[in-house]
Protein backbone atom coordinates (compact mmCIF):
# COMPACT_ATOMS: atom_id res chain seq x y z
CA UNK A 1 0.00 0.00 0.00
CA UNK A 2 1.56 3.31 -0.75
CA UNK A 3 0.07 5.53 1.86
CA UNK A 4 -1.45 4.48 4.95
CA UNK A 5 -4.30 5.45 6.68
CA UNK A 6 -2.49 6.90 9.97
CA UNK A 7 -0.06 8.94 7.30
CA UNK A 8 -3.29 10.00 5.53
CA UNK A 9 -4.71 11.63 9.08
CA UNK A 10 -1.36 13.25 9.59
CA UNK A 11 -1.07 14.65 5.89
CA UNK A 12 -4.55 15.89 6.42
CA UNK A 13 -4.25 17.89 9.47
CA UNK A 14 -0.55 18.84 8.47
CA UNK A 15 -1.97 20.80 6.11
CA UNK A 16 -3.89 23.23 8.44
CA UNK A 17 0.14 24.26 9.67
CA UNK A 18 0.32 28.21 9.33
CA UNK A 19 4.48 27.69 8.89
CA UNK A 20 6.42 26.26 7.03
CA UNK A 21 9.06 23.37 9.10
CA UNK A 22 11.99 24.15 9.31
CA UNK A 23 14.23 23.68 5.57
CA UNK A 24 17.73 22.83 6.65
CA UNK A 25 18.76 19.56 8.22
CA UNK A 26 20.85 21.34 11.19
CA UNK A 27 17.24 23.37 11.67
CA UNK A 28 15.22 20.33 11.81
CA UNK A 29 18.24 18.56 14.26
CA UNK A 30 18.06 21.10 16.22
CA UNK A 31 14.38 21.37 16.55
CA UNK A 32 13.70 17.75 17.61
CA UNK A 33 17.02 18.25 20.22
CA UNK A 34 14.47 21.63 21.64
CA UNK A 35 11.34 19.12 21.79
CA UNK A 36 13.06 15.98 22.50
CA UNK A 37 15.17 14.83 25.17
CA UNK A 38 16.04 11.75 23.82
CA UNK A 39 16.17 12.64 19.54
CA UNK A 40 18.90 10.43 18.95
CA UNK A 41 16.89 7.63 19.77
CA UNK A 42 13.56 8.65 18.24
CA UNK A 43 15.61 8.97 14.86
CA UNK A 44 17.76 5.67 15.38
CA UNK A 45 21.40 7.40 15.89
CA UNK A 46 23.66 7.66 18.30
CA UNK A 47 24.07 11.15 20.52
CA UNK A 48 27.39 11.50 19.01
CA UNK A 49 25.79 12.29 15.07
CA UNK A 50 22.94 14.45 16.52
CA UNK A 51 25.54 16.62 18.11
CA UNK A 52 27.65 16.62 14.53
CA UNK A 53 24.21 17.51 12.75
CA UNK A 54 23.76 20.44 15.50
CA UNK A 55 27.13 21.41 14.91
CA UNK A 56 26.80 21.49 11.15
CA UNK A 57 29.67 18.94 10.91
CA UNK A 58 27.12 16.95 9.33
CA UNK A 59 24.62 18.06 6.66
CA UNK A 60 23.30 15.81 4.01
CA UNK A 61 21.67 12.72 5.65
CA UNK A 62 21.46 9.27 4.13
CA UNK A 63 17.45 9.57 2.74
CA UNK A 64 16.40 7.00 5.15
CA UNK A 65 17.46 9.34 7.87
CA UNK A 66 16.22 12.63 6.08
CA UNK A 67 12.50 11.31 5.70
CA UNK A 68 12.79 9.70 9.54
CA UNK A 69 13.96 13.43 10.38
CA UNK A 70 11.27 15.20 8.39
CA UNK A 71 8.71 12.83 9.78
CA UNK A 72 9.80 13.56 13.55
CA UNK A 73 9.63 17.05 12.98
CA UNK A 74 6.35 17.32 11.52
CA UNK A 75 5.04 15.07 14.19
CA UNK A 76 5.71 17.74 17.45
CA UNK A 77 5.24 21.23 14.75
CA UNK A 78 3.05 23.30 15.38
CA UNK A 79 0.58 21.31 17.95
CA UNK A 80 -1.54 23.68 18.55
CA UNK A 81 -2.57 24.11 15.36
CA UNK A 82 -2.65 20.48 14.96
CA UNK A 83 -4.79 19.87 17.78
CA UNK A 84 -7.12 22.85 16.54
CA UNK A 85 -7.70 21.25 13.07
CA UNK A 86 -8.19 17.68 14.84
CA UNK A 87 -11.13 19.40 16.47
CA UNK A 88 -12.93 21.13 13.91
CA UNK A 89 -12.73 17.92 11.72
CA UNK A 90 -13.75 15.79 14.56
CA UNK A 91 -16.60 18.17 15.73
CA UNK A 92 -17.81 20.05 12.88
CA UNK A 93 -15.84 19.62 9.54
CA UNK A 94 -15.01 16.15 8.85
CA UNK A 95 -12.50 14.77 6.23
CA UNK A 96 -13.18 14.37 2.48
CA UNK A 97 -11.31 10.84 1.57
CA UNK A 98 -9.41 9.83 -1.66
CA UNK A 99 -8.78 6.16 -2.03
CA UNK A 100 -8.63 3.99 -4.88
CA UNK A 101 -9.42 0.11 -3.58
CA UNK A 102 -11.08 -2.93 -4.07
CA UNK A 103 -14.96 -2.49 -2.85
CA UNK A 104 -17.58 -5.03 -2.84
CA UNK A 105 -20.73 -5.27 -1.37
CA UNK A 106 -23.75 -7.75 -0.28
CA UNK A 107 -27.17 -6.71 0.15
CA UNK A 108 -30.53 -8.62 0.14
CA UNK A 109 -30.20 -12.20 0.31
CA UNK A 110 -29.35 -13.84 -2.95
CA UNK A 111 -28.05 -11.05 -4.25
CA UNK A 112 -24.22 -9.83 -4.75
CA UNK A 113 -21.90 -7.66 -6.47
CA UNK A 114 -18.36 -8.61 -6.25
CA UNK A 115 -15.55 -6.51 -5.60
CA UNK A 116 -14.19 -4.54 -8.10
CA UNK A 117 -11.27 -1.31 -7.81
CA UNK A 118 -12.90 1.66 -7.60
CA UNK A 119 -11.86 5.22 -7.29
CA UNK A 120 -14.08 7.23 -4.26
CA UNK A 121 -13.74 10.55 -3.34
CA UNK A 122 -15.99 11.25 -0.37
CA UNK A 123 -16.46 13.15 2.66
CA UNK A 124 -16.68 11.52 5.53
CA UNK A 125 -19.22 13.49 8.54
CA UNK A 126 -17.03 14.64 11.89
CA UNK A 127 -18.19 11.37 13.68
CA UNK A 128 -16.08 9.35 11.37
CA UNK A 129 -13.44 11.76 11.37
CA UNK A 130 -13.58 11.47 15.26
CA UNK A 131 -13.24 7.77 15.14
CA UNK A 132 -10.31 7.76 12.84
CA UNK A 133 -8.36 10.15 14.76
CA UNK A 134 -9.42 8.92 18.30
CA UNK A 135 -8.20 4.82 17.11
CA UNK A 136 -5.17 6.51 15.26
CA UNK A 137 -3.91 8.22 18.84
CA UNK A 138 -5.03 5.34 20.66
CA UNK A 139 -2.66 3.04 18.58
CA UNK A 140 -4.90 1.34 16.27
CA UNK A 141 -2.93 -1.14 13.71
CA UNK A 142 -3.99 0.00 9.56
CA UNK A 143 -6.33 -2.86 9.75
CA UNK A 144 -8.23 -1.62 12.07
CA UNK A 145 -7.88 2.20 10.93
CA UNK A 146 -9.10 -0.08 7.19
CA UNK A 147 -11.83 -1.21 9.09
CA UNK A 148 -13.10 2.52 10.35
CA UNK A 149 -12.58 4.22 7.18
CA UNK A 150 -14.77 1.16 5.56
CA UNK A 151 -17.20 1.65 7.63
CA UNK A 152 -17.50 4.99 6.85
CA UNK A 153 -17.17 4.84 2.79
CA UNK A 154 -20.02 2.05 3.39
CA UNK A 155 -22.61 4.64 5.17
CA UNK A 156 -21.97 7.57 3.00
CA UNK A 157 -20.98 6.18 0.09
CA UNK A 158 -23.47 3.07 -1.01
CA UNK A 159 -25.86 3.67 1.38
CA UNK A 160 -25.98 7.51 0.91
CA UNK A 161 -25.71 8.26 4.90
CA UNK A 162 -27.77 5.45 5.74
CA UNK A 163 -30.57 6.77 3.71
CA UNK A 164 -30.71 3.59 1.45
CA UNK A 165 -29.67 -0.37 0.72
CA UNK A 166 -29.39 -0.59 4.75
CA UNK A 167 -28.80 -4.41 4.69
CA UNK A 168 -25.34 -3.47 2.82
CA UNK A 169 -22.06 -4.93 4.00
CA UNK A 170 -18.75 -3.62 1.98
CA UNK A 171 -15.84 -5.12 2.05
CA UNK A 172 -12.99 -3.03 1.75
CA UNK A 173 -9.19 -4.61 0.49
CA UNK A 174 -6.30 -3.88 -1.81
CA UNK A 175 -6.52 -0.13 -0.52
CA UNK A 176 -3.68 1.83 -3.00
CA UNK A 177 -2.61 5.18 -2.48
CA UNK A 178 -5.70 6.71 0.48
CA UNK A 179 -5.51 10.51 1.75
CA UNK A 180 -7.41 12.65 3.49
CA UNK A 181 -7.78 16.38 3.88
CA UNK A 182 -9.79 18.51 6.73
CA UNK A 183 -12.63 20.36 5.24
Amino acid sequence: MADSIGDSLDAALEGAFTRRIPQSVQAQIKYLVKQLKAAAEALGVSQRTVERYVAGKFKRPRADLRSRIEREVKKRWQPQIRAKAKKRAASTAGLVVSTRARFGFTAAPGTTDDTRIRDITQALPPRWADRLFEARDAGANEQQLQRIAAEGLAEMYFRAGNTRASGLGVEFTDVEPFRSSCR
